[in-house]
């Protein structure tokens, strides 16, 4: 019927006749599909924290092999009474008390561990 009419139809194109029967002229047009395929996405994964930070914080108890610190590099330095594992985690080596402060010659801070709580007593000498 479509040949018939003047059209032909292969794979979803289509031929039209154009003008009159003396003439052989055709024109084509060819319709696709338009819905662009869905591809697997490329986004969406993140990888685990590493649950990085300060653990204990200045005038906080400790004892001997608590974790003070966990860090990427020497963002803090490690002082008397604690030590410094291979992955630069900062961690007690004797029972103390936490105390952070910064050594002005060598410009860096500095994380140790005392057995006295002299962070606690200078707060009561201020408030008093």
């Amino acid at each position: 019927m479509a040949m018939a009419m003047g059209m032909a139809r292969v794979f979803g194109c289509s031929a039209t006749r154009v003008g009159g029967k003396s003439e052989g002229v055709f024109t084509q047009s060819c319709r696709w599909a338009s819905k662009k395929a869905g591809g697997s996405t490329k986004n969406g994964r993140d990888s685990e924290s590493k649950r990085l930070g300060v653990k204990k914080f200045g005038g906080q108890s400790v004892l001997a092999g608590n974790i003070i610190i966990r860090q990427r590099g020497t963002k803090y330095h490690p002082g008397t009474g604690v030590g410094l594992g291979k992955d630069h985690t900062i961690f007690a080596t004797r029972d103390g008390f936490v105390r952070f402060w910064y050594n002005t010659p060598k410009k860096r801070q500095e994380v140790s561990v005392k057995n006295t709580r002299e962070v606690q007593r200078a707060v009561a000498k201020a408030s008093a």
